[in-house]
């Protein structure tokens, strides 16, 4: 006899990725037009993370806690396109200085998520089937 597996279903295929890209491309464009691509590419790959870390915690969405957070911490990002940068012209890539900031930002969202979800919903379980 041989061990044949049945061919497993195949799964939708996740264009989250290709979606958040087609949505923060007008946001670089805009900035390339101004004239200010390297700030452009930044906001692209800060917003592309915050995105993420949204996403990865999308099946949370139903909860009012959920926007609030959301809403919150994008408000707390507001004041930051008032303070002035001093964006560098050298032959320093743009990526490595808009990449800390990306992995900041998704770290304080997700963990925030997180975290409110641990508090604040009903639903959350531990492993154990405890609150």
């Amino acid at each position: 006899m041989s061990e044949y597996d049945p061919p497993k279903a195949k799964k939708r295929v996740d264009y989250t990725g290709l979606k958040i890209g087609a949505i923060l491309a007008p946001v670089e464009l805009v900035f390339i037009y101004l004239g200010k691509a390297d700030m452009g590419l930044t906001v692209f790959i800060v917003l592309a993370a915050i995105t993420l870390a949204i996403k990865l915690r999308w099946n949370s969405r139903k909860h009012g806690w959920f926007w609030a957070i959301i809403i919150f911490l994008l408000a707390l990002h507001v004041p930051l396109f008032f303070v002035p940068v001093r964006w560098s012209h050298g032959k320093v890539p743009t990526l490595f200085y808009a990449m800390p900031f990306a992995i900041a930002d998704f770290a304080i969202i997700s963990g925030a998520l997180g975290l409110g979800e641990k508090l604040l919903s009903k639903d959350s379980f531990h492993a154990d089937g405890q609150r």
